[in-house]
């Protein structure tokens, strides 16, 4: 990479959504605490309080302004956020210094939301934010903290479910693209193709334009590979 190829890597990258995309997004995200907060505050109140992590705001960034990101869907918020909420609460009771457990947490959470399919950057945040109020947790115990957890996460997936469906063009979770009959193109898309399809969403979408370009050129190679073999075995 060239020095100003690498100094324009550091450049915004402008979103394809509209105007109108981007005030519902807010909106949208807005409400949707608004909401988690009243039912937390309105659901039975034990011993302590149910109270709003702060990961749920990055949460509600995925689900209200990219919807259809893979880190967005109901397995990725639900899973990864229990997990790291475990992986954040072991770490604080077995690891007495604080910034250690910290960095142990967020790498084992991001690690395990990997293997298990669920990566949700947010989820990371609980982990830490468990390490760091390890004090205040401890007191409450490890059921009432997974019930806080669970509470946030099954409400904001509720309320994900019904906003983003009742805003038009948008569908939650993002439907499975089911691949057409293998066909022999006849024009490749270029760069410029791309860039307009992405602007044609009005949502945002979680990959560039270069990186949607690399991708389709890597499918052709093997999809030109798997046909070759099979004329092969003719």
């Amino acid at each position: 990479m060239s020095l100003s190829s690498f100094f324009h890597a550091f450049r915004p990258q402008k979103s394809n959504a509209s105007q109108w995309e981007k005030l519902r997004s807010g909106l949208a995200g807005g409400l949707a605490i608004f909401l988690l907060a009243w039912a937390l505050y309105a659901l039975p109140q034990h011993q302590y309080p149910l109270l709003m992590l702060g990961s749920m705001a990055a949460s509600a960034v995925l689900l209200f302004a990219a919807p259809h990101s893979p880190f967005s869907q109901p397995w990725n918020l639900i899973g990864g956020h229990l997990i790291s909420a475990l992986v954040g609460w072991l770490c604080s009771l077995y690891i007495p210094d604080p910034a250690l457990a910290a960095g142990v947490a967020v790498g084992i959470a991001i690690f395990l939301m990997y293997v298990l399919s669920c990566l949700h950057p947010p989820g990371a945040a609980t982990a830490l934010t468990i390490v760091l109020s390890g004090m205040q947790f401890h007191e409450m115990g490890w059921q009432w903290v997974a019930m806080i957890v669970m509470a946030n996460a099954f409400i904001s997936l509720l309320l994900a479910l019904l906003i983003n469906n009742l805003l038009p063009g948008r569908h939650y979770p993002a439907q499975a693209v089911v691949a057409p009959p293998p066909t022999t193109p006849t024009v490749i898309p270029e760069q410029a193709d791309f860039e307009w399809a992405l602007g044609q969403m009005d949502s945002v979408i979680d990959v560039s334009a270069t990186d949607l370009s690399i991708i389709y050129d890597k499918a052709q190679v093997r999809a030109r590979s798997r046909l070759d073999d099979r004329l092969k075995g003719r």
